[in-house]
């Protein structure tokens, strides 16, 4: 049985608009000219997302309404559809990354130099995560009391929904979080510079 359940054309579409992006960056090009244009298009991404939100007539399909307090209308407001990514899903998620990279353009330290190297290897990160976190979620039914090759997913264990009422507090998402990304750091790391000293390899620039 075969289930595509990625929305390809939109993605692609970001990640082409990724790529170009890829030409404020390029070596030479003007530090300044560069947070120019990252505040502009940050700003004005951020605005279009404001308008065409609040106006609840365009852009997702999912339309915010009043709710019983003011933190869930809020909710309901940036309650945006992601699969398949709405217009407004899309600006409302570019818009603070744009405005981030305006804001930390001048900022350079440790933390930063270890940020940089999931920033020169994405898509290597993504491919080994998945693993990783799917052998900790093993080991986290273990700790639950479960079976652990409920995590071995078929197609009868996916649609019976066992796994939608198990799992643990949301601080040990984050805790986990941490951790996978404390594992893969150096791994990615030693990745990073086998690109930088084996450019001649064509391969590595899709991975």
């Amino acid at each position: 049985m075969l289930a595509i359940a990625y929305p390809f054309l939109p993605w692609l579409g970001i990640m082409i608009l990724g790529y170009c992006f890829g030409h404020f960056y390029q070596s030479g090009f003007n530090v300044k000219v560069r947070k120019i244009w990252l505040l502009r298009l940050g700003i004005g991404t951020l605005t279009l997302f404001i308008v065409l939100r609040y106006l609840n007539v365009y852009g997702d399909l999912q339309p915010w309404s009043s709710q019983h307090s003011f933190t869930y209308t809020v909710l309901s407001f940036f309650n945006t559809t992601k699969y398949p990514p709405s217009l407004i899903y899309t600006l409302m998620t570019l818009a603070p990354a744009l405005l981030f990279l305006y804001g930390i353009e001048s900022i350079k330290n440790r933390f930063t130099n270890i940020m940089i190297v999931f920033g020169r290897v994405p898509f290597f990160y993504y491919i080994l995560h998945l693993y990783v976190i799917h052998v900790i979620g093993m080991i986290g039914l273990v700790i639950l009391g479960e079976h652990w090759q409920e995590l071995i997913l078929t197609v009868d264990r996916f649609k019976a929904g066992y796994l939608l009422t198990i799992g643990f507090d949301l601080w040990v998402t984050y805790v986990v979080w941490l951790l996978v990304i404390i594992i893969l750091y150096p791994i990615c790391n030693a990745y990073m510079k086998y690109k930088a000293n084996h450019k001649d390899k064509w391969w590595l620039s899709y991975l």
